[in-house]
């Protein structure tokens, strides 16, 4: 999609009749149907006449010219880009972002600097580093940047035509002295030497077939990004497929294989419990049908798990790790197969809280994943889902396949590569919080997993950190009964979490927010050290194993010994969507604190602050279990008052 394409003596001549800027308008309230904001049209005029003087001097005068071209399968828009051919007769192509800034300050962030934008001032990517990104991206997915014989040539810059560098410019940096040659950055004193950097490269001019290349052009990853996704994928996966992993994993290549040249789509539904190997899995898969030539993408609808995975496989990733939500503009088999790991986070559709509602679409969000791919495998837990607008499950995903005329195969994971391969502790954690039945209704830790009950979250916080400080990952969690503030002003964080004299903030809240030092986004908080100094929820943890967890269990889940059953408390919950769940609210709760305990590898510890449900929790405990090395919580004797009177057999203290 774009807003326009055309020849660049019409451009100039639109642009100094002060017509481009109703053009693109217009275009966009067609495409879009809702208004563009008064300020984009603003930046339109602004920014494309300084772009129009600049190719009148330069003489480029018979060149192709798109404005606003949005990258395949992805929101952003390119600015402009210009096309045309070198001296030597190549085909190439110029990016050219358009930034109205007139000053920035430095942000501690090696690829960020700040600005005022948007009425506020924000945390940006720089200049050149965002327009290199949109070029690597393009030269990644669109078949006329990496198919044919040559390929489109492909060069960005970034130019900031109202900005005027001061001594000392944190625009200009020593730490951006490598992207900036790389994507040069001209200013407001610079508009000759950016037509000195395009004149080389489009100065044969004839951009009309160019132009019509890129316009024909799909949808198509690169071998070259398909090796880089694969080996960055295998050089941060130890993992080995076993038993029915390899079984699944077999399973589905051969569907891919077979499926790709037919006219039928293929569904695979995985499912498996927390720390069956799902992500593993998927990941695994992934990695290979790239390097079997494969179009595969993977997709999820958790920010934290994505975000993660594009900063351990670098920003390349993106093209192939996305979310559920960005296939509402995909074309019908673009994609051959589309990996879905947790996919009990599919959603209704695939609108938010900021899709104008001009654009809102009743499509559900499952039938645009399934139309996109000629092969969809999902990955899911059916008892994850933790939100009343999370609709993915089993039976919908079946539903929808069958109404898709697909074939569906099912399988099941069953080993557990979590709680030390314990499928003991997460069969204990169902039974009793009642979720469902299963033998393990007392847990006696001969599994060797590390379970134990904590006297105070001071206690809890401190075990943790000693876990951490020996070098296991190790975070604190809770059920989500504080209010979740903004940042301050300065960046730090709000202290949410009051119980007593223990006082934490939570993560930090995703958004437009600038960050005090060392505090992570929400989106990393799970695997940046300094995410130990913030509590996570289930959002932020889902999707993430680590080897211990610390788990505040809140009252918004209680055991009532009255009635024998577990109540949920609405007025205890900060969670404003699972409050408005109605007569499901228990359940989701239930399955908040089933994720929170199911995350640690090594070992789980958890404060109550609800004792009845601490009573309850510990008449289901044979013993506290022992790994043959002290514990970090030793130091914390839990008083004779609390230790459980129900219990048939007398118990170690915690």
């Amino acid at each position: 999609m774009r807003l326009y394409s055309g020849m660049s003596q019409d451009f100039i001549r639109e642009t100094t009749r002060n017509q481009i800027a109703e053009q693109l308008r217009t275009a966009f309230f067609d495409y879009y149907r809702y208004q563009p904001a008064p300020s984009e049209v603003h930046s339109w005029r602004n920014s494309l006449r300084a772009m129009k003087d600049v190719m009148q001097e330069s003489a480029l005068l018979d060149h192709g010219v798109f404005l606003e071209y949005q990258l395949p399968l992805n929101s952003r828009r390119i600015d402009c880009m210009l096309c045309g051919h070198d001296a030597a007769d190549a085909e190439q192509a110029v990016i050219v972002e358009l930034k109205q800034w007139d000053k920035c300050e430095a942000s501690d962030a090696d690829k960020l600097v700040s600005s005022w934008v948007g009425g506020g001032r924000r945390e940006l990517l720089h200049p050149s580093v965002q327009v290199g990104q949109y070029r690597q991206y393009l030269a990644d997915t669109h078949s006329a940047f990496n198919e044919g014989q040559p390929p489109v040539g492909l060069s960005a810059c970034a130019y900031l035509h109202n900005y005027f560098p001061v001594e000392e410019d944190p625009i200009l940096a020593p730490k951006f002295n490598d992207v900036i040659r790389e994507n040069p950055l001209f200013d407001a004193n610079s508009p000759v030497a950016l037509g000195s950097f395009l004149q080389p490269r489009l100065e044969a001019a004839g951009g009309k077939s160019v132009l019509q290349r890129i316009d024909e052009g799909r949808f198509r990853q690169s071998r070259k990004l398909m090796d880089h996704v694969a080996n960055a994928i295998k050089s941060h996966s130890p993992w080995i497929l076993l038993d029915e992993q390899l079984v699944v994993y077999e399973s589905i290549r051969a569907a891919a294989k077979l499926n790709l040249s037919g006219s039928r789509k293929r569904v695979v539904i995985v499912r498996g419990g927390p720390g069956t190997g799902k992500s593993v899995l998927a990941i695994n898969l992934m990695a290979d049908l790239l390097r079997a030539g494969k179009n595969a993408q993977y997709a999820t609808g958790s920010k934290a798990f994505t975000e993660t995975l594009w900063s351990i496989m670098g920003s390349r990733s993106r093209a192939n790790f996305k979310y559920f939500n960005s296939y509402g503009q995909a074309e019908p088999g673009e994609i051959d197969v589309l990996i879905c790991d947790e996919s009990h986070r599919i959603r209704k559709t695939s609108n938010n809280r900021f899709t104008r509602k001009e654009f809102r679409s009743e499509q559900p969000q499952i039938r645009e994943i399934l139309d996109a791919a000629k092969v969809s495998v999902f990955f899911i837990d059916d008892r994850q889902c933790v939100r009343p607008d999370e609709t993915g499950s089993s039976a919908y995903i079946r539903e929808h396949a069958e109404s898709a005329g697909a074939e569906t195969s099912e399988y099941e994971l069953e080993a557990q590569f979590r709680c030390s391969g314990s499928d003991g502790f997460v069969n204990w954690i169902d039974n009793t919080l009642g979720i469902r039945r299963t033998a393990n209704v007392i847990w006696d830790g001969v599994d060797g997993f590390d379970f134990q009950i904590v006297v105070s979250p001071g206690a809890l916080d401190s075990a943790i950190r000693k876990r951490a400080a020996n070098g296991e990952t190790a975070r604190l969690a809770a059920g989500f009964c504080w209010p979740w503030s903004d940042p301050k002003s300065d960046g730090t964080l709000e202290s949410d979490v009051v119980i007593g004299s223990f006082v934490r903030p939570w993560n930090a809240k995703s958004g437009k927010f600038k960050l005090a030092p060392n505090i992570p986004k929400e989106s990393l908080w799970a695997t940046v050290p300094s995410g130990i100094e913030q509590i996570g929820c289930v959002y932020t943890i889902q999707g993430f194993e680590l080897d211990y967890v610390g788990i505040i269990w809140g009252p918004d889940l209680k055991y009532d010994f009255d009635s024998q059953s577990w109540i949920g408390d609405k007025t205890k919950s900060a969670d404003s969507s699972v409050k408005r769940s109605k007569d499901r609210f228990v359940d989701y709760v239930k399955n908040t604190y089933r994720v929170l305990l199911s995350r640690g590898m090594k070992g789980c510890y958890v404060h109550f602050l609800d004792k009845d449900t601490e009573r309850f929790v510990r008449s289901r405990m044979e013993s506290r279990p022992t790994s043959g090395q002290k514990s970090p919580l030793d130091s914390y004797p839990v008083p004779d008052a609390v230790i459980d009177k129900v219990a048939e057999k007398p118990r170690e203290r915690d």
